[in-house]
C-alpha cells in the first residue's frame, strides 16, 4: 500500500507515519530527512541539494521527483511507503502521479489529519529532536522517556528548529492553506482521500487511520 499523510505543520504526520511503518511494514520517506542526507552524502545531486538549500530556496520538484522515484525503487518499498512532506502543491501531485504511472504503481490512499490552527502553535513550541537520528519529541507532549536521552539512538544531543516560534508557524499555516489545501479535493476527486481528527490524542488518530486504511483495503 502507498500513501501520503497530509496535514499542516505539527500535526503528527511524522509520528503517525513511524507507527504505520512499523505496525504495517511501509516505509515512512520524509522528504525533510531526504534532502538532509541527500547534502550530507557529497554526491552531485547532493551538493547541488546543498547549495540549494544553503541559499535558502526549494529544491526544484523534478529533482525531489527523482529522488522519491530512486528511493522507492530500492527493495525495502516494495512492500509500499508513506509520503511525509511531499506533495505540497497540486503542480507536484501531477508530477508524483505521472512518476508512478511509468513505474505501474499509484496511490492506495491519503490520509488528512486535520488539526485547528490554534492548537498548533502550542503543539510546535517545544518541538526539538535527536541531533544523532533525528527521532522527534516535545517537552510537554512527547518527552524522552529518560530526560536527557534519545528513545531510538541514546543520543544525548538534541536540537531545537530556530522557526519553531509563534510568528514563524503562523507564515507556515498560511502557506499551507494557500498552497497544500487545494490537494484535498484533488485526491477527493479520485476517492482515495480520508480525513481523521487530529485533535484526538495520539492512540485515537492512529486507530482512525488503520479504520480508514482497511476500508480502502476492503
Amino acid at each position: 500500500m502507498n500513501l501520503i499523510m497530509l496535514g499542516p505543520p505539527g500535526s503528527g504526520k511524522g509520528t503517525q507515519a513511524i507507527r504505520l511503518q512499523e505496525s504495517n511494514g511501509l516505509v515512512q520517506l520524509s522528504t525533510g530527512e531526504m534532502l538532509r542526507q541527500a547534502a550530507a552524502s557529497g554526491s552531485e545531486t547532493g551538493k547541488l541539494v546543498g547549495s540549494i538549500m544553503a541559499a535558502g530556496n526549494l529544491v526544484p520538484d523534478d529533482i525531489m521527483v527523482s529522488m522519491i522515484e530512486r528511493r522507492i525503487d530500492q527493495p525495502d518499498c516494495a512492500g509500499g511507503f508513506i509520503l511525509d512532506g511531499f506533495p505540497r502543491t497540486i503542480a507536484q501531485a501531477e508530477a508524483l502521479d505521472g512518476m508512478l504511472a511509468r513505474k505501474a504503481r499509484r496511490l492506495d490512499a491519503v490520509i488528512e489529519i486535520a488539526v485547528d490552527d490554534g492548537a498548533l502553535v502550542e503543539r510546535i513550541a517545544g518541538r526539538f529532536s535527536c541531533a544523532d537520528c533525528g527521532a522527534g519529541y516535545h517537552r510537554r507532549f512527547r518527552p524522552t522517556a529518560v530526560e536527557g536521552v534519545c528513545d531510538r539512538c541514546g543520543g544525548t544531543e538534541f536540537i531545537e528548529r530556530p522557526d519553531d516560534n509563534e510568528e514563524t508557524v503562523k507564515t507556515r499555516l498560511a502557506a499551507y492553506h494557500a498552497q497544500t489545501e487545494p490537494l484535498l479535493p484533488y485526491y477527493r476527486g479520485r476517492g482515495i482521500l480520508r480525513s481523521v481528527d487530529g485533535m484526538a490524542g495520539i492512540d485515537a488518530v492512529t486507530a482512525e487511520i488503520r479504520a480508514a486504511l482497511g476500508a480502502f483495503a476492503a
